[in-house]
Order: C-alpha cells, then structure tokens, then sequence
C-alpha cells in the first residue's frame, strides 16, 4: 500500500521539483549577473529552501540538530556522510550564513537547471574523479577561497552515495587537503540519516513518509589531535558511530 501511494505523490513530487529548478535557474542568472554575488547566494539559498518543501510533499519531514553555535569569522569544513541527492538543500539551508560550498564531480557541472549553474559560478569546485592530479589541485585552490573568505565546504569522504544507508569506506585524500590548506577552519562531522529511504524502490517512485535528520556533532580543530590520523580516524567514527539502519 505504501508503495502505491508513493506514485501519484512522486508524481507530484517530480513537476514541483523540476518546477522548481526551471524557475530558479533564469533568478539565479539575473541575480549573479546583474546584482553581484549576495543576491545570487540568497537566491540559491531560496532554491535550496524550495527543494526541501518538495520533499516535504512527499510526507516526508528534515530535522536539523546542532546543539552546539557557531560564528562565521572563521572558515568552516563540514564533513558528512551520503545517502542521497536530498542531502544537499537541507546542509545549504540550515548552514546558509557560513556560505556553503561544495567539492562536487564534474559531470553535475552541467545538465541541470539552477544546480550545475550554481555549482560553476557559486564558488564550489568540480573534480574529475578519475583524475587525481586535477582533483588535489582543484580543492587545494578551493581550499584557499575557503581560507581566505571565511567560508564552509562540504565534502563527502564516501565519494558516492550509500544505496541502503551502509556507510561506505572513507576515502580521505580531498579532505586530508582541505585540512593542510584550510589550516583555521573548523571541523564539523555531521550525520544524516534516511535520507536513503528516498530511493529505496529506486528512481521512481520515490521512497515517502522518511523522517530525515542532520545532526552535527561537536566541532573540532585539527590543533586538538596530535595526528592528522588521529583526526580522520575521529570524524569517521563520530559520523558512523551515529548512523541508524
């Protein structure tokens, strides 16, 4: 039965999201160009906001716990785990003021309205993942616009989403980068659960009724850890030891 539900509200799910991106993609144009890049981020953070509400369309629901402030004078790595493309507008959302980029794979950098916009003009970086030179060089130049305006980038150490929720293994290669270059920032590991349950009968429909959460947990500093090592070890347990199958 629940399954059987899930396709008129997919259906529903898929003309508002495409809706969505469509409308926001000539906004984010006009913004970007014509008025500079604080509208175009609050554009972005709009369109990220609207992403959410298609999901809550689905019966579904986004819990953001982050015990723990934060100001924005200083640059910030967020470091989670992934389950799935609805990942992404809940993190820019709920970090909107620290200005969240990301280190993303090439081909989302062109495709699709409003995001691979965003992606190429909004200060994230595109990496060819079958490139490895390219990669380290494209996030140690990231990571110094990171230093220097202060700001936030998310990586995800998995490099691929997790199907069923399992937490992969941790390639750590881009963030160990981010770490050397980004020597002020601090580290925050987060972790989200079922948001996989949104593909769980695959592309369509979409999975329904998912109560999805981000919980940040305490940041840290890489001057707390007498190890890069000793770091990675630490945010890999923290975000695993807190995912719920």
């Amino acid at each position: 039965m629940r399954k059987i539900i899930a396709y008129p509200l997919s259906v529903i799910y898929f003309l508002f999201f495409g809706l969505t991106l469509v409308v926001f993609h000539p906004i984010q144009w006009i913004c970007f160009n014509v008025f500079g890049y604080k509208a175009h981020k609050k554009s972005v953070d709009y369109l990220q906001f609207f992403l959410m509400r298609c999901v809550n369309l689905l019966g579904s629901t986004h819990k953001f716990i982050n015990p723990y402030p934060l100001d924005n004078s200083q640059p910030v790595l967020i470091v989670s785990n992934h389950q799935s493309m609805a990942d992404i507008p809940p993190l820019m959302w709920y970090f909107r003021k620290h200005h969240v980029k990301f280190v993303s794979k090439k081909e989302l950098g062109k495709g699709l309205p409003s995001v691979s916009y965003n992606l190429r003009h909004g200060g994230s970086v595109l990496i060819d993942r079958k490139n490895p030179r390219q990669a380290i060089v494209a996030i140690r130049k990231f990571a110094d616009y990171i230093e220097t305006t202060n700001r936030a980038a998310v990586i995800f150490p998995e490099g691929t989403r997790s199907r069923d929720g399992q937490p992969k293994p941790f390639h750590t290669k881009g963030l160990e980068t981010l770490i050397k270059y980004v020597p002020s920032a601090i580290i925050i590991p987060v972790t989200i659960n079922n948001s996989w349950k949104n593909l769980r009968y695959g592309k369509f429909p979409m999975g329904i009724g998912n109560n999805i959460t981000f919980t940040a947990h305490k940041p840290v500093k890489p001057s707390d850890f007498d190890s890069t090592e000793a770091l990675l070890n630490h945010i890999e347990t923290t975000i695993k030891n807190s995912i719920k199958i």
